[in-house]
């Protein structure tokens, strides 16, 4: 599987760049936020690589929180490759994040693709979409999102879990003892 490219630009459209890796050209889709970003003829992507029957389709991202959106979104029932590409094109990972934790129907129908229905579907099963940041903070955020799933194993409910860790710091371990103590008095 291929999870990420560098290469030099052969071609470049908002939506696409053609990539020459040592004469081995890809079109690797890219959203609008990525194609705005480029801005050298050399170019280091994050890829998921989706294989389909009739096709191969690699899909870059400037950005690693950008990549994490796209992935989080194809996992949803409904939403394939072309209605996640847009949702990158149209927020960056940090306004999408509020846009999901603000539950706003309205701006996430904005985006191409993107009926009632799905927006609904799409902010419920992404209740706890997560921006990274950068790297500091995802070991951070990787840490807490495995105590959360340590409670959660145990029967806590999620909205609790987040009550009991706010504050809370260290490796998953002393997250999990530490909410563990306050998930008892709650």
């Amino acid at each position: 599987m291929i999870v990420g490219i560098e290469g030099i630009i052969e071609k470049k459209e908002p939506t696409y760049v053609h990539l020459n890796l040592n004469g081995l050209i890809y079109e690797v889709n890219i959203s609008l936020n990525s194609s705005n970003a480029i801005n050298e003829s050399r170019v280091k992507l994050f890829v998921t690589q989706i294989i389909r029957e009739d096709a191969n389709l690699l899909f870059g991202f400037i950005e690693r929180d950008e990549k994490k959106m796209f992935d989080t979104l194809i996992k949803i029932n409904g939403v394939g490759p072309k209605v996640a590409m847009a949702t990158c094109s149209t927020f960056v990972p940090t306004t999408f994040a509020r846009v999901v934790a603000d539950k706003d129907v309205s701006l996430l129908k904005r985006v191409p693709g993107i009926g009632p229905k799905a927006a609904s579907r799409i902010l419920v099963e992404l209740a706890d979409f997560i921006v990274d940041g950068n790297e500091d903070s995802s070991m951070v955020d990787n840490g807490m999102a495995d105590a959360i799933l340590a409670l959660e194993s145990l029967g806590f409910k999620k909205e609790h879990i987040r009550k009991a860790l706010v504050g809370a710091t260290g490796d998953t371990s002393s997250l999990v003892k530490q909410g563990l103590k306050k998930l008892q008095r709650l």
